[in-house]
C-alpha cells in the first residue's frame, strides 16, 4: 500500500508507514467505513474502492437551486 503523505511504498499487511508513520487505513470515500486492504468494493454502500463521491445529479430539481425571493415570484 503507498501512503497518501510521502508516497512510499509499504508491504500491504502494514499498519503504519514505515517512512513518515502516518496511519495507513483504507477508508470508503462515499461513507467513510474502515476497509481490509485489497477490498475493490466498500462493504457498506458498495462504492469502488479508490473512487471519489458519488457526485451530485447534473439535474437537481429546481427547488435546490434557485433562491428563494425569485422562487415566490415565478
Amino acid at each position: 500500500m503507498q501512503c497518501p503523505r510521502c508516497q512510499q511504498d509499504n508491504p500491504p499487511q502494514a499498519k503504519f508507514c514505515l517512512e513518515c508513520g502516518n496511519r495507513l487505513v483504507l477508508t470508503c470515500a462515499q461513507c467513510s467505513t474502515e476497509l481490509p486492504a485489497g477490498a475493490k468494493f466498500c462493504l457498506e454502500c458498495g462504492q469502488p474502492v479508490g473512487a471519489g463521491p458519488a457526485a451530485p445529479s447534473r439535474f437537481m430539481a429546481p427547488e435546490a437551486y434557485t433562491p428563494k425571493h425569485l422562487a415566490e415570484k415565478i
